[in-house]
């Protein structure tokens, strides 16, 4: 049976660092709130399962990802699940706690670039909140960016290969590459001078696009494209 994916339709959010891993790995997943609700699919199917009663292990919200009987939830936990199942995880116990390690960091970002646009509340828009938003945005760029960035190229000089965990290239890479995608896309300006300071992650970012699936995905319409609703979205007095 196909992995199922749920995640919302519309944004590439927390979903899309499972997505890539599922891409990368050619398995075969179906994206279901993306599919229509005359197969069983789409977002009313998400909610269902989401709201569904019996399940004593329910996820808090998407993304999850159902493996049979399995439902998990959290992107971080997700891959610790599907790693070794795709071949995108080391083989020993503390090689791939060391992975998990760096994607739970990876998340740690994730969140608090989300709070760029969002600094006080997530039910009020960016617009109820801009002066904050300028604020925090500030410090992201200034302070967390080539903090952050300088900690993943640290790793990457003492991996013993080209990738975050050796020679051979792990979930965790593919969601770094995801992470400087979307921080390419809100700050264009602030990364293309961390990028420049930490060339170990650029050359990570390079290598991960164009391997062969997933260059074909990030041509095709199954990557949905950044945008203002999303985890990254580019307002451009955040990144003056």
């Amino acid at each position: 049976m196909p992995y199922e994916l749920y995640y919302w339709p519309t944004i590439q959010g927390r979903g899309e660092f499972v997505r890539l891993a599922l891409e990368d790995a050619g398995a075969d997943y179906v994206d279901v709130a993306r599919g229509r609700d005359e197969d069983g699919q789409g977002l009313g199917a998400m909610t269902a399962l989401l709201e569904d009663p019996s399940i004593a292990r329910p996820a808090y919200a998407p993304p999850f990802l159902r493996d049979g009987a399995v439902v998990i939830g959290q992107t971080a936990a997700i891959l610790l699940y599907l790693g070794p199942r795709l071949g995108l995880a080391p083989a020993g116990e503390t090689d791939r706690l060391w992975v998990h390690q760096i994607q739970l960091t990876i998340a740690d970002v994730v969140a608090e670039a989300h709070d760029t646009h969002h600094p006080i509340a997530v039910s009020l828009t960016y617009e109820d909140q801009k002066p904050e938003a300028l604020r925090r945005a500030k410090d992201f760029r200034a302070n967390r960016i080539p903090e952050y960035l300088a900690w993943f190229d640290h790793v990457l000089g003492h991996s013993g290969g080209r990738y975050l965990a050796g020679e051979t290239v792990t979930y965790a890479d593919l969601s770094l590459f995801q992470l400087v995608a979307g921080l390419l896309y809100a700050f264009p300006r602030a990364m293309e001078l961390s990028l420049r300071d930490n060339p170990r992650v650029a050359a990570v970012y390079d290598a991960v696009r164009h391997r062969p699936r997933i260059a074909a995905y990030l041509a095709s319409p199954r990557r949905i494209p950044f945008n203002e609703q999303g985890i990254f979205r580019r307002y451009p007095e955040l990144d003056p």
